[in-house]
């Protein structure tokens, strides 16, 4: 390759007035070949402004959320390699040259900052527990090896982002960027970078039990998409459990006396083994129909260049 790999740098921001100067100007300094894109989700304050003055190219996203301004941007920006980033300033910008020659030269596709707190209040409790339940999650429902799923800091390869399909609209993002990696079975890794304490005047967006519960659902959504018959395999034995538990002293009293005394708890019993086995062959039905979608991401995956040709500079 002749020329050196072009570098986008992704900031979505939400009032970020106080901090998003001095992230577009850190990454400047240590990428300064990057163009550095600073989508602004419906701000209030200056946030635009002030990063138009420190040298970031500002488009917007008028729906709010952080996975609706993820989605426009992989569709948006062209280019070898992205660089994802909040823009609350808790990132390390210097670990980012050594992410994007590690996806290089490793040929990776994903680089993900495994958070390390350099603050006391920089990570707060409930948010490391609520990371490490939710990753734990993931990790035993898709296999995953990863141990910050929810890291808001990326380094990926332009054919991760552009076989990306990003449904979700808030926080959850960061779950299904790490699930579209681990279904697809692209080679990743996670490389420990320091998270600091927002800077003072910096509000965090992020709510611990609304946005916690958020990525909880789309982790199951996720399952019922990628691993049907998990899922309803499940529906399957909580069903088929509450009808024996109903059932099983309906049966014992008719082998004992010859009567069903109880006939409403007897068809209740039958109706719900029947939904299990519905729910159970449903499974089996679209984990065939699942298998042929993953094939075709698969393949419109591949058909993208990778990134170990590059040339970085």
């Amino acid at each position: 390759m002749s020329e050196f790999a072009c570098i986008a740098i992704l900031i979505p921001c939400h009032n970020e007035e106080a901090t998003i100067a001095k992230v577009v100007s850190d990454f400047k300094a240590v990428l300064p070949r990057a163009d550095i894109y600073m989508y602004d989700n419906n701000s209030k304050d200056n946030t635009n402004e002030v990063a138009r003055g420190a040298g970031a190219m500002v488009r917007t996203e008028v729906r709010l959320g952080k996975g609706n301004v993820v989605r426009r941007m992989f569709a948006d920006v062209e280019a070898d390699v992205y660089v994802l980033v909040d823009g609350d300033d808790t990132y390390d910008p210097t670990i980012a040259p050594l992410l994007i020659r590690k996806l290089v030269d490793d040929g990776l596709d994903v680089v993900s900052g495994r958070r390390v707190a350099a603050g006391g209040g920089a990570y707060r409790s409930g948010h490391v527990l609520g990371n490490r339940l939710l990753t734990a999650l993931a990790v035993m429902m898709f296999r995953l090896k990863i141990a910050d799923m929810l890291t808001g800091y990326r380094v990926m390869s332009r054919r991760f982002v552009k076989s990306f399909p990003g449904t979700a609209e808030g926080f959850s993002i960061e779950a299904e960027l790490a699930v579209h990696a681990g279904r697809l079975l692209m080679p990743i890794a996670e490389v420990d970078t320091s998270y600091n304490e927002r800077p003072h005047g910096s509000v965090s967006k992020l709510n611990t039990w609304r946005d916690g519960f958020r990525i909880l659902f789309t982790i199951a959504k996720l399952v019922r998409e990628e691993r049907p018959l998990v899922f309803f395999a499940g529906i399957f034995a909580l069903l088929a459990l509450l009808s024996l538990v109903l059932g099983t002293p309906v049966v014992l009293q008719y082998l004992k006396t010859g009567l069903v005394p109880r006939l409403p708890t007897a068809v209740l019993s039958m109706g719900l083994m029947l939904l299990a086995f519905l729910s159970l062959a449903s499974g089996l039905i679209l984990d065939t129909v699942t298998r042929g979608r993953w094939e075709l991401k698969r393949l419109a995956y591949l058909a993208i260049k990778g990134p170990q040709d590059l040339k970085l500079p």
